[in-house]
């Protein structure tokens, strides 16, 4: 028992203590305590993030040089409506980033798009409100006054 109890303890300090859980569709999944510790840090991180400013964008590239279309076009909606300061994080250079944004959001897919820490949705969410015209409200909620809202003001 004193043998068991060392070599779990070697284990441990090596970074091998391995996690496993079962899934709903009964898929075993592991990982080591030192990944689970990083991740779970990661998510407190992302939570933080996307509190620290009203509009919080993921994306692929910079906003000065998307480099993805979806990313590009996120970057085009907000421009047109006036919102040239938000945060933007490159998942580019950051795999663990561009991973961990996935799973706290529940959405699989960047760039991602957060108002007030809220998660909005992607580019497809994003363009369908800019359409529907939901996204001046949203924006109005974040005391943003869309540009595009200024601009039908002038031209009546």
């Amino acid at each position: 028992m004193n043998s068991l109890l060392r070599s779990a303890a070697r284990g441990l300090r090596s970074g091998a203590a391995v996690y496993a859980a079962r899934r709903a569709d009964g898929r075993v999944c592991s990982a080591s305590a030192r990944f689970l510790c990083a991740a779970a840090d990661l998510q407190k991180d992302l939570g933080d993030m996307v509190k620290k400013n009203k509009v919080v964008v993921f994306m692929k590239g910079t906003p000065a040089q998307p480099m993805c279309g979806f990313s590009n076009a996120v970057v085009q909606i907000l421009r047109m409506h006036g919102v040239d300061q938000f945060a933007s994080y490159n998942v580019l250079e950051d795999s663990a980033l561009r991973e961990g944004v996935k799973v706290f959001s529940n959405w699989p897919t960047i760039p991602q798009v957060y108002f007030n820490g809220e998660f909005v949705g992607g580019c497809d969410i994003l363009l369908q409100m800019h359409q529907n015209g939901d996204l001046v409200e949203e924006l109005k909620k974040l005391g943003i006054s869309s540009a595009l809202l200024e601009a039908e003001k002038e031209s009546k």
